[in-house]
């Protein structure tokens, strides 16, 4: 397993979240100062000119409380995928744009869907999955906060509630389970400090001090001398390391 370097922190954690987010802006800005209405360009299932709707329906949306709602999980799911997965945020964001609009297209009624919902699906998803298949704590921790967070997601990949485009959420919570396990991620091998490592007691000099009966031993006491007492320390590692130093005698032994 090749090593591991940390979880860095740099500008792209914010900018590629805060680039999506104010490109939405402009596009609903937009749409209310030119009296534009954008929403023939979302998905329209099995219509060929619907396709087109697979690269512009996650930034139209319909009003400002639909565009709302998706900005904050938006820009929190994507710092959280760079951060997390900078190698594969890229290709995750691009493929689960895609995947999960084609899904949309070929399952979807026949209305227009628009809005971010489907990526957004398409992260919680993938950030839980993934978290899952590496087995690495840090990973699997991120995985449990986002189900904290945004569990309650489930229940719109239903049709409980009208006017909501629970083919799009289905979309993406399947696009981004196919991802997190199809994309190759190794998070590495975590690095070991110092005091990390296996060590003996034999290590430290202080303990060094101590003989196999608990009893502390001077430093001018412990002398490299064959004619002074010997004692034998046998280590976890089954060394046997000897010590010689000089034994006076302890009043009331």
């Amino acid at each position: 397993m090749k090593e591991y370097t940390g979880f860095k922190f740099d500008v792209n954690v914010l900018l590629m979240p805060l680039l999506f987010v104010l490109t939405i802006w402009f596009v609903y800005w937009f749409e209310f100062v030119f009296g534009e209405d954008l929403t023939s360009y979302g998905i329209y299932p099995r219509r060929i000119s619907g396709l087109r709707g697979v690269l512009f329906s996650p930034f139209i949306h319909a009003s400002t409380s639909h565009l709302y709602n998706n900005t904050v999980p938006a820009f929190v799911l994507l710092g959280a995928l760079v951060f997390f997965y900078r190698k594969v945020a890229l290709k995750v964001f691009v493929m689960g744009v895609l995947i999960s609009g084609l899904l949309t297209w070929f399952i979807g009624r026949s209305s227009y869907h628009i809005g971010a919902s489907s990526l957004i699906y398409v992260l919680v998803s993938f950030i839980f999955f993934k978290g899952i298949f590496t087995r690495y704590y840090r990973l699997i921790a991120l995985s449990l906060i986002v189900v904290f967070m945004y569990g309650g997601m489930l229940w719109y990949v239903f049709p409980i509630k009208q006017g909501m485009s629970w083919e799009g959420h289905l979309s993406g919570l399947l696009t981004g389970f196919l991802l997190a396990y199809f994309i190759k991620y190794n998070p590495g091998k975590p690095k070991r400090y110092k005091w990390e490592e296996p060590s003996s007691e034999l290590d430290d000099p202080f303990l060094r001090h101590f003989d196999k009966e608990g009893n502390f031993i001077p430093s001018s006491e412990m002398e490299d001398d064959p004619e002074a007492y010997d004692d034998t320390i046998s280590t976890g590692k089954n060394i046997q390391i000897n010590y010689h130093y000089k034994k006076k005698d302890t009043p009331g032994d």
